[in-house]
């Protein structure tokens, strides 16, 4: 089996998230770092892998269009190699991975919202905290990236859904994410 078929069908499980307190101009700063330093090496790259191509393979004088550009190709190759490798584990990427996986829950969330919202009026305790973790890392997700405009509405409905759930007893501090929630909102719309 080639290894494109076997990495599709041997995924490992999900793995729990877990939103962390962050102070959101801390966030901001230490992102933008990464990404400044990200579009470094992406630059560097560039201009070295090109200018290598041109080098070796072209002409002089000639239109050496296609070893520039395969040389920004091989570039964007090899830094996403480098992010997967090597940055994604460094301590200055960890704000930057920690967003990253934080909209990936999000949006996992999202993909089966109608479930969910059809399970939650149903009083599914199982959809009720997965909206709360939702409620709670879009608060979040607005907060590190200093978007308030649609705080209010969020808001609203935040208050509403944690009083419907402090009044069936289920706990309101749902800051992880268990991948067997939203497998159950699946398994349930089948």
């Amino acid at each position: 089996m080639p290894p494109v078929f076997l990495s599709m069908t041997l995924r490992k499980p999900a793995a729990m998230f877990e939103i962390q307190p962050m102070n959101a101009v801390t966030f901001r700063q230490q992102t933008r770092r990464s990404t400044v330093v990200i579009a470094l090496i992406f630059i560097a790259l560039s201009m070295v892998l090109s200018t290598t191509a041109v080098a070796l393979f072209g002409e002089p004088g000639g239109d050496n269009l296609r070893f520039n550009v395969g040389g920004v190709f091989v570039a964007v190759l090899l830094l996403a190699a480098l992010m997967r490798g090597t940055f994604w584990s460094q301590p200055w990427m960890a704000p930057a991975v920690y967003g990253w996986q934080l909209k990936r829950s999000l949006m996992s969330i999202t993909n089966v919202m109608h479930q969910v919202t059809a399970a939650v009026e149903a009083g599914d305790p199982t959809a009720m905290k997965l909206l709360r973790f939702y409620h709670l890392g879009l608060s979040q997700m607005h907060e590190l990236d200093g978007n308030s405009s649609d705080h209010g509405q969020l808001t609203r409905e935040m208050d509403q859904h944690k009083a419907r759930m402090e009044a069936l007893g289920i706990d309101t501090e749902q800051t992880q994410l268990n991948p067997a929630w939203l497998e159950a909102m699946k398994q349930a719309s089948k």
